[in-house]
This record gives structure tokens, sequence and C-alpha cells, in this order.
């Protein structure tokens, strides 16, 4: 990812959320040395990821596939290089928050093995015009 991308993955964080990240939010990231990936046609980004890592843990920040480009195994792709690139920082173990709602990321999540290891209560911003705020699951994975 690089800062000439960052309109493109605010679109796709836009039109999938409805508490989307900011691009201050990405260029933070990009600045800290997070690692953050595109994956992208010649005229579009599909996906995008952000991970952090440091002393031998690693996060999921964000996960996101473009609405028009799901059920194509993007997710999967972008988490897989993610997770290599946590294993080449040296973490052996990766944590992430989902919404127990977001059914196919959970169904991701487990799939390349991932375990519900707690809850943060009430987590996730309401949405706009409502006061409820989602529970999150923490899901982890050992990278070895």
């Amino acid at each position: 990812m690089r800062p000439s991308d960052l309109d493109f993955v605010v679109h796709n964080e836009e039109v999938s959320y409805p508490n989307p990240w900011s691009k201050r939010i990405f260029l933070d990231c990009l600045r800290a040395g997070y690692e953050c990936w595109v994956l992208a046609t010649r005229d579009r980004i599909l996906a995008h990821g952000v991970l952090s890592a440091a002393v031998g843990e690693s996060h999921v920040l964000t996960l996101c596939v473009h609405p028009g480009s799901r059920r194509n195994a993007y997710g999967r792709r972008i988490l897989q290089h993610l997770l290599a690139e946590a294993r080449k920082l040296g973490a052996d173990t990766c944590f992430l928050e989902v919404r127990p709602s977001n059914e196919s990321a959970r169904a991701l999540y487990y799939s390349v093995g991932f375990v519900q290891v707690g809850e943060r209560r009430h987590y996730y911003p309401s949405e706009p015009g409502s006061s409820f705020r989602e529970d999150a699951l923490i899901l982890s994975c050992r990278l070895d």
C-alpha cells in the first residue's frame, strides 16, 4: 500500500463498513511502518489489509474486500500474505477482532486456524442513528 492508493482503499472501506477507517488512520499506519498491503488489478484495488507486529505477536488491524470482489478468495489471499509477513517479522501468534455478525469473515478466520480466545464488550462503534455497540470476538492463531 502506498499513499497514492489511499483514496481507493478508503472508498473500499466506505462501501464495506458503517464506520470505515479514515485516510488519516491509513496514513498513520504507513508512517508507523505497519504492514499495509493491497491486492489490486491495474485499475482497482480489490482488497487491503493492515498488520502490526512487535515482540513476537502480530495483530490484523483491518482486512477488507470490495463488495463487488467478494467470494473470489481475495480475502483469503491477503490474509495469508499478512500472516506470512508476520512470520517474517518474528511473530509466533496473530490476533484480531471480528464482529460476531460477520459470518463470512469468521468462517475465513476459522478456516486458516484462528480460534476464539476472548471477547470485547461493546467494542464496535454504533451505526449512525443507533445506540447499539456490537461486541468483538478476539481470535488468535499460532504462526509456527
